[in-house]
């Protein structure tokens, strides 16, 4: 019980520390986004000057009255948190950033998580065929993958839509989906899936190439030294099968710090592939964050880095929670 209260007590103080410093970077930066939604209407008005009505309206809407000291913001940024209300976007003024989050999480878990579970799988399954087949020609597929995770992700991207969607044309070059090409009645679902799928794939196969080899690595190198293991050689004296040993002893063993790793890739598979994302003008979490910097948009980068920050801190709370359950020696250490 000690164990698990010091560590919800530590993730308590994390939490608030995380959201203060949300709170207070992008405040930190040149800029004011009220200005900038201010002057965005006066060029719409053909340059009209906004009466002093309007000006404080804009301010209020965005958290920050005009007059407003920074701890008294910082307040009324807690109060609105705790009621689930992240503002309003000034770049997409009068859309909420949850509205905005929420259309552009859902394309991000799609693209970016299904890539991530494609490439774990491949490397887990991969690592440990050739760490069990260690000294043959397979392992050659390991400075190969090595070589392709090095490749810088935009590189990577630009070389796929060169090849498979300028010069073969078998592929779309941006976007999630393709919204002039939905027959009306039922079959509109399985097009529109179609074409997501469709969409998807080049960018999908940008971070599958460039993520696979670290895991075939880390599972190879975990299937070798558990190889040596005193429980995998009197299994082998037993006279069980290659394949149960490889299966039911080895390979299950060695997975398990891959699987410590899974899980905290999956918390990061909310913050989108930024370079992926921008490169395929894939409507997504990452495209979303680059366009709230470029746009000076606080409120939205705030929304944006907290639901990273918070979910990312989730999957380490679980973890923690997890080991505790699993090895007893790391209760007893606190």
């Amino acid at each position: 019980m000690k164990f698990y209260l010091r560590r919800i007590a530590f993730y308590v103080v994390t939490v608030w520390a995380a959201v203060s410093l949300n709170f207070l970077l992008p405040r930190l930066m040149p800029g004011d986004p009220a200005a900038i939604m201010i002057g965005k209407l006066r060029r719409a008005s053909g340059g009209r000057e906004l009466s002093p009505q309007v000006i404080q309206d804009i301010y209020a809407l965005l958290g920050a009255g005009k007059d407003t000291s920074l701890w008294d913001q910082y307040l009324a940024y807690w109060g609105r948190l705790l009621h689930g209300d992240l503002g309003l976007s000034s770049t997409r003024y009068p859309y909420p950033v949850v509205e905005l989050i929420g259309n552009a999480l859902p394309w991000t878990l799609f693209m970016v998580g299904t890539a991530t579970v494609i490439s774990f799988v491949l490397g887990i399954v991969g690592g440990a065929w050739v760490g069990w087949k260690r000294g043959t020609w397979l392992d050659q597929l390991v400075p190969v993958t090595s070589l392709l995770q090095s490749i810088p992700y935009f590189w990577l991207a630009l070389v796929l839509v060169a090849v498979f969607a300028v010069q073969l044309g078998w592929l779309p070059i941006v976007g999630a989906y393709d919204p002039f090409d939905f027959p009306s009645g039922p079959e509109q679902t399985w097009t529109f899936f179609a074409s997501a799928l469709q969409h998807a794939f080049l960018p999908a196969l940008t971070i599958v190439i460039s993520s696979v080899g670290g895991w075939l690595l880390g599972m190879r190198n975990m299937m070798v030294s558990t190889m040596s293991e005193d429980y995998v050689l009197t299994a082998e004296a037993k006279g069980l099968t290659p394949a149960r040993i490889r299966d039911r002893y080895a390979a299950r063993n060695a997975a398990i710090p891959s699987l410590a790793g899974f899980s905290i890739a999956l918390a990061f598979v909310v913050a989108g592939s930024i370079v992926t994302e921008q490169v395929f003008s894939y409507p997504g979490i990452g495209k979303l964050m680059i366009q709230s910097v470029q746009g000076l948009d606080y409120t939205l980068m705030q929304g944006v880095f907290l639901v990273i920050t918070l979910t990312v801190l989730a999957a380490n709370f679980l973890m923690d929670l997890l080991y505790g359950l699993i090895d007893p020696r790391v209760r007893n250490d606190v």
